[in-house]
């Protein structure tokens, strides 16, 4: 079936989908690596803010004694700018994590279409499948996983606290390795989240991955939208080759000779004493040679019968070009002779050239008909 969606979605479509908000991407791994950073973390700040805790309630029971306005505003300044201090860190730490999970999980999006009004987010009918479908039932069994997780955790951590808590011990000992112990118990569980966050996002990923696949004609379709038509793209050349060789024909009676081979190819040059070396004006082979040389016959435009001179030429230059320095002398003799004859006011018609019968050397041949400089000269025929 054509229609059938086996393929990857393209660059182009994944980038649509970021807009519709079909990412693949999970709360609960940055959730979880927050509370296990911060269940990290404090012990750390505790023990480094103790000695200034301790400094504090001396300050304060000492502020008791002797009760002033200035003393009791000077031990609320203190505590403040500790716990301030100790949010800031712990603050600025969650908000590291939360960040690296965004930009891990597929950087940061705005899903400008998921907030449009739509038809689709009022269907019963899909309201139903989601209320039913493969998504609830795998957020049902997560949630089941999750609390199964953390008793299993919590029943783990109370056993191995009851015999502490039934012995007599030391209060500020007990305190410690309960303390110690509710610590660990949130690691554990942060740990066991994390680990089902990364389910979750292997899940969603697998989910979203289904959901945007694209059948073989639909990245058809995108290639061709994205490159353009291949007929659409063939006509506006053939616009473009149509327009250039009406100019390149409209320049044929501006030309000085026309080099012919003699019926096959047909090369227009124009030569100019300031600008230097001779221009190709037109050139062609078959009909559009035909054509070059009809409209050089109404403008009395010399033609030369030249067979290794055509043929080199057509060879190695393009329209608007000069001429190749290989070929200056033998151009230069056909020009030599049809100034002449225009000198003494003799115009147009049909001729043989002027240079001797010899070989001329070929430069490198241009355009899609270049592939290796002619190792020999072209013999000379007529």
């Amino acid at each position: 079936m054509t229609g059938e969606k086996t393929e990857k979605a393209t660059p182009k479509r994944r980038k649509e989908n970021r807009k519709e908000g079909q990412v693949p991407r999970t709360p609960e791994i940055g959730a979880w690596a927050a509370l296990l950073l911060f269940t990290l973390a404090l012990p750390m700040l505790v023990r480094r803010e103790s000695a200034a805790l301790q400094a504090l309630f001396q300050e304060a029971l000492t502020a008791i004694r002797h009760p002033t306005i200035d003393a009791a505003f000077r031990v609320l300044k203190e505590g403040a700018t500790h716990a301030f201090l100790a949010i800031v860190v712990l603050g600025a730490l969650v908000m590291i994590v939360g960040v690296a999970s965004a930009v891990g999980q597929g950087g940061f999006y705005l899903a400008t279409k998921a907030v449009k009004p739509s038809g689709k987010k009022l269907n019963p009918i899909s309201g139903f499948k989601r209320i039913f479908g493969t998504q609830m039932l795998w957020e049902g069994a997560k949630t089941l996983l999750k609390s199964a997780a953390v008793a299993l955790l919590v029943w783990s951590s109370l056993r191995a606290m009851l015999p502490v808590i039934g012995a007599p011990a030391n209060p500020e000992l007990l305190l410690s390795h309960t303390g110690d112990s509710a610590i660990a118990l949130v690691r554990s569980i942060a740990l066991a989240g994390l680990v089902m966050g990364a389910l979750d996002y292997a899940w969603q990923r697998r989910k979203v991955g289904k959901q945007t696949k694209m059948s073989k004609e639909d990245v058809k379709q995108e290639h061709r939208q994205s490159e353009g038509d291949p007929l659409v793209k063939s006509a506006i050349r053939a616009r473009q080759l149509a327009t250039a060789r009406n100019r390149m024909m409209a320049d044929v009676p501006t030309a000085d000779v026309v080099l012919v081979n003699p019926t096959h190819v047909a090369v227009a040059l124009r030569y100019d004493a300031d600008s230097g070396a001779p221009l190709v004006v037109a050139r062609g082979a078959g009909v559009v040679a035909a054509r070059i040389r009809e409209l050089a016959a109404e403008a009395s435009v010399p033609l030369v019968r030249d067979v290794p001179l055509a043929r080199a030429l057509y060879a190695s230059t393009e329209v608007g070009r000069e001429i190749p320095a290989e070929l200056f002398a033998a151009v230069a003799q056909v020009l030599a002779f049809v100034i002449s004859r225009r000198s003494r006011g003799q115009r147009g018609g049909e001729h043989r050239s002027p240079r001797p019968e010899g070989e001329i050397a070929t430069p490198p041949k241009v355009g899609k008909r270049r592939r290796t400089n002619l190792s020999g000269p072209v013999p000379a025929g007529r």
